[in-house]
């Protein structure tokens, strides 16, 4: 087990890794979930705010097509919302 702790992080002491993990068993499914929703959250955040300052005059809505993109992909994008009008 202590191999297999620290190969995963290796910057994370084993008894560190332990104390999480027990943590996480003793943790309803519904807060795990709700930890993962925050988590996807705060990343879609991050990146809106990245667009933001790569494209300071854009509006919300084209700040979430540029994020919807990146995130799915063009074809996906494309094939849910369209293709670009020129």
């Amino acid at each position: 087990m202590e191999s297999q702790l620290t190969s995963q992080r290796d910057d994370t002491a084993p008894d560190a890794l332990r104390a999480q993990y027990e943590i996480y068993r003793k943790m309803s499914p519904g807060r795990k979930l709700e930890l993962v929703f925050q988590t996807c959250r705060a990343g879609r955040e991050l990146a809106l705010a990245g667009l933001k300052m790569r494209h300071p005059d854009a509006t919300d809505e084209q700040l979430w097509r540029l994020w919807a993109r990146q995130h799915l992909g063009t074809e996906l994008f494309e094939a849910a919302y369209g293709a670009p009008t020129q």
